[in-house]
């Protein structure tokens, strides 16, 4: 099983919107690319926020490595493109990768 974790830090002043378009478009996009088979997000509570912030992490779950490698390649610059377009500066997100054992 492999995690992909996407971590957003995202301005309180766009945090419902964020959300809700996070739920119900941009998680269900990266779903329905077929190579992953869940989602989930969380806020995250033992971190120092900066002000005005919070922080998510949005967990997708795929079957192998290479499920995630096709989904680099062939899907996530455009999602990314549309979540900065949608969002700018107003969010900060990094990726993370990892595999359970």
């Amino acid at each position: 099983m492999i995690l992909y974790n996407v971590t957003v830090n995202v301005e309180q002043a766009i945090e419902e919107e964020w959300l809700q378009w996070m739920r119900n478009e941009h998680m269900l996009d990266v779903i329905n690319t077929g190579l992953f088979q869940t989602a989930k997000i969380f806020q995250l509570l033992n971190v120092e926020q900066s002000e005005g912030t919070n922080t998510y992490a949005i967990q997708y779950f795929a079957k192998s490595r290479e499920d995630y490698e096709i989904y680099e390649r062939d899907h996530a610059d455009a999602l990314r493109q549309e979540h900065l377009e949608k969002f700018g500066s107003r969010t900060v997100a990094f990726r993370t990768l990892m595999e359970e054992v």
